[in-house]
């Protein structure tokens, strides 16, 4: 009865000499193996370094967008025939849910600003309202802020940013002064950082250099309902919850009638921007893969030739019994052996290029166990795949063709 023990052990040392005499066969040919080595290590260091890359950025856009959008809802309204926005009754009716803390309408215009001998055309103005510099409580710098009385009487006030101090107010104080937008007069009554609004609504609309009173805004927009706004959520309640009931409310003001308004939550921004980053590491993925693929059809050209170089060799292994999967399983151990090395130094080199970048550009660096897998695992299986045509020549080789050469 044989010895399973024993034929394991045979198993075993057949294989540690195959893996012997392939590192041996590639110490002989060092710059041949460096070169095949190289190409793989270039194509590991571009899908570890991108796909890294791209997640340590994607995470940190994903963050910096919860942050900006924790706790709000952004309404926009398309309206219907018969109402095409949100009134002031409207929105006081939505500020009085349970559910709303209070909300921000956003309306915004472009005017040609002037004072004095000095203008600029296409400046952007928005009309904001008290709520918005209460959430924004470090918005004004000097001055006052916008309160109720100004939208009530839809006065002719504005806060300016430090571009338009340094245009039409140079060396000047500019509170109490006047400035005309778009042939009106304005008085200034403060001043604002331009940087303030971390909304999501203020970094999508862009950052407005002059704000003035929502209403001021709507009546110079020959309008006077509001069709994009901010709602900042209660204590105590998520969004999922807060869709609910301010759909009721709007479906009751909108008579019932359907797309008249959408409600964005951060959970579908924050799914659109992760489908998009997505898309896009698996787009550089697949270009860097490319390398992979060329280091694989080098491997393969290196293994040809050296199953050209060693036919005496292979023929004489052959004519002592050495058995064709075993000829196999050496070529394949040295072309698994040339691609995993590639592998292993480009994933050292790929994490240390996006530790680089991602300090580079400010996003929070995180390893990847999936990215060093991925270029691991590609590499060993570019090695297999791309040295198994090489490998089966060298089994197939008729002992007595190789001995002829000799």
């Amino acid at each position: 009865m044989p010895n399973p023990f024993k034929a394991l052990r045979a198993s075993l040392s057949m294989l540690m000499e195959n893996v012997r005499m392939s590192v041996t066969n590639i110490a002989q040919n060092r710059l041949r193996s460096a070169l095949t080595v190289l190409g793989i290590l270039i194509g590991v260091t571009a899908v570890i370094a991108l796909i890294t890359t791209v997640s340590a950025v994607s995470n940190s856009i994903t963050s910096s967008f919860a942050s900006m959008g924790a706790g709000t809802l952004n309404l926009s309204v398309t309206g219907s025939d018969l109402k095409t926005g949100l009134s002031a009754e409207d929105l006081e009716a939505l500020a009085s849910l349970d559910c709303v803390d209070g909300v921000t309408p956003s309306v915004t215009l472009r005017a040609r600003v002037s004072r004095g001998g000095e203008y600029e055309t296409n400046i952007s103005v928005a009309g904001r309202n008290p709520y918005w510099f209460t959430v924004n409580e470090d918005a004004v710098t000097r001055g006052r802020a916008l309160n109720v009385l100004d939208m009530e009487g839809m006065n002719f006030v504005c806060l300016i940013d430090q571009d338009m101090i340094d245009t039409f107010f140079y060396g000047e104080d500019p509170l109490s002064k006047t400035l005309y937008l778009s042939g009106l007069s304005f008085t200034v009554a403060g001043t604002y950082d331009a940087d303030s609004d971390s909304s999501v609504t203020g970094m999508m609309s862009g950052t407005p250099d002059i704000l003035i009173p929502y209403t001021t805004a709507l009546k110079l927009n020959s309008t006077n309902e509001v069709t994009s706004l901010t709602l900042y959520l209660a204590a105590g309640w998520d969004s999922a919850s807060a869709t609910e009931v301010l759909e009721s409310t709007l479906d009751q003001m909108f008579s019932y009638e359907e797309d008249c308004y959408e409600i964005v939550t951060m959970d579908s921004l924050e799914s659109t921007m992760e489908s998009m980053t997505s898309m896009m590491a698996a787009l550089l993925g697949g270009i860097a893969s490319i390398a992979l693929l060329v280091g694989g059809i080098g491997i393969m050209n290196m293994m040809l030739t050296s199953v050209t170089e060693r036919t005496t060799e292979i023929g004489l292994k052959k004519a002592l019994g050495a058995k064709p999967r075993q000829i196999q399983a050496q070529f394949l151990i040295e072309s698994f052996i040339l691609s995993v090395s590639g592998g292993i130094i480009g994933t050292l080199i790929g994490i240390a290029v996006s530790f680089g970048l991602c300090r580079a550009m400010g996003a929070g660096f995180t390893v990847s166990k999936g990215a060093i897998a991925l270029g691991v695992g590609f590499s060993a299986a570019v090695g297999i795949i791309f040295g198994w045509a090489p490998a089966r020549k060298a089994s197939r080789l008729n002992p007595i063709d190789a001995l002829r050469r000799m």
